[in-house]
């Protein structure tokens, strides 16, 4: 479990990404009041969230109870009855994938409580739910890592979650920080290294 941190590292996404200009203006209008603005950039960014929800669920052994799709809606109505501001595509990206994480661990923590059933159930599981089984507990290690990192760094965590879970680049960090490259680095360098010891049961 001591390199999963690499397996959540996501590799570059091939796909051409929306306007960052044409999203940042309709961010701009949804915080301005009008009505559709944030449906519009939600629509306009689908299918890269969509991707980003589809990664998750991968990583994570989520069974088919839920899809790519309904993770992805429940994120967007948890944004959605939300008092959340987003300035431009970076912070779109960061908080929604927050929302994407939320709600693949609120799942994963009532797969694992609902299949509690001691030593009769994991004689009965297959090799590969038993593979399953181990991604999901995975997932929920790494978000207990980042939770008790966030106790002693909140910037290195959020840095941590940021590259994680919301797939952007050290550049994109810094903006949504409003850092410099210089101490995403830091951050990245000391972060991956705690998790990696936190992980290992170093701790």
């Amino acid at each position: 479990m001591a390199d999963l941190i690499d397996c959540w590292i996501p590799a570059a996404v091939s796909a051409k990404p929306a306007s960052p200009l044409r999203l940042t203006e309709l961010l701009a209008a949804w915080q301005g009041g009008q009505n559709g603005a944030f449906g519009q950039a939600f629509a306009l960014v689908y299918e890269e969230l969509k991707r980003i929800a589809s990664q998750r669920l991968r990583q994570s052994g989520s069974d088919l109870t839920l899809s790519p799709t309904a993770l992805l809606h429940e994120a967007y109505l948890r944004v959605a009855e939300s008092d959340v501001v987003f300035k431009n595509r970076a912070h779109f990206f960061a908080g929604m994938s927050l929302y994407i994480r939320s709600a693949l661990v609120d799942h994963a923590r009532a797969r694992t409580a609902a299949k509690r059933g001691g030593l009769d159930m994991l004689v009965s599981l297959s090799e590969a739910q038993m593979g399953e089984e181990a991604m999901v507990t995975e997932l929920l290690a790494l978000d207990q890592s980042l939770q008790a990192l966030a106790a002693l760094d909140p910037r290195c965590a959020e840095v941590m979650h940021l590259l994680c879970f919301a797939g952007l680049d050290r550049e994109e960090i810094a903006d949504v920080l409003t850092v410099s490259l210089a101490t995403v680095d830091r951050d990245l360098r000391f972060g991956k290294a705690w998790i990696r010891e936190e992980l290992a049961g170093g701790r």
